[in-house]
């Protein structure tokens, strides 16, 4: 069964990553398949109660490949860490069949890391279902349920459950699609907010240099200009297709 195991991540892995040219250079020179596959050989340990020893095979794993996986972690199969690097998953993190993770990745505890031995052997870490794409840099703290085939950006921070077919952004994340439908978003986008007011004083600002500008030429001219209308310069709305608004709103993703 672990052969079969082996086999079937070489050729997910061969599958998935274009820049593969063939099945010898995923045995020889992917980090994210060595990870898993001495995963499996810390987690059975984990599993029979050898604490230290599957310690000791996770601990030279990640001296090796860059990439911390904790043998009490669940994997499903075909699991993909494409470049890997910075990769850490907690002990008790379950994660689904088919699923990609990109370099940076933290699954971490959350506020339960900071409660010390009074959480030692509760779930602690996110479950995340089959299919799961989970951006570079993105961290997902807590346990929390990711269901099946949801897309996660790069550098997002995940704190609360997510439901089938979503695509999350930002920090702290938030469902932006559902279902390939857009998500109206329940909680404000405060740095969205933040920047889309700087930008429109920007515009405003932008119109009173003209303005003064104008004015300073029609002295040198002696021709009267009419002077800007600042109120004509509305906010920037949610439906506009400025590129800041396209962006705030996970263009891209």
């Amino acid at each position: 069964m672990i052969l079969r195991r082996i086999r079937e991540n070489i050729d997910a892995i061969f599958d998935q990553d274009p820049a593969a040219r063939s099945r010898l250079e995923v045995v020889l020179c992917y980090p994210g398949f060595h990870a898993v596959t001495l995963h499996q050989l810390s987690h059975m340990l984990w599993t029979h109660d050898f604490y230290t020893l599957a310690r000791c095979v996770s601990h030279f794993s990640r001296v090796w490949t860059g990439i911390e996986i904790h043998p009490g972690a669940t994997l499903g199969r075909r699991v993909f860490i494409d470049h890997g690097m910075g990769v850490v998953v907690g002990e008790t993190t379950i994660i689904g069949d088919d699923v990609t993770i990109y370099q940076g990745v933290t699954l971490g505890a959350g506020a339960a890391a900071r409660m010390g031995s009074a959480t030692r052997g509760t779930k602690r870490h996110p479950t995340l279902g089959n299919g799961v794409v989970v951006g570079s840099g993105a961290e997902i703290q807590g346990d929390i349920m990711v269901g099946d085939n949801v897309r996660i950006a790069s550098g997002s921070i995940l704190l609360k459950d997510v439901p089938d077919n979503s695509v999350v952004v930002g920090v702290p994340g938030r469902v932006i699609y559902r279902d390939g439908q857009k998500v109206k978003d329940e909680v404000p986008d405060i740095e969205a907010e933040a920047i889309k007011s700087l930008k429109d004083k920007v515009r405003k600002l932008e119109k009173q240099l003209q303005s003064v500008t104008a004015c300073i030429e029609s002295l040198q001219l002696s021709t009267p200009v009419a002077p800007v209308n600042e109120e004509e310069e509305a906010p920037t709305s949610p439906t506009s297709t400025d590129p800041v608004d396209v962006f705030l709103h996970g263009a891209g993703i």
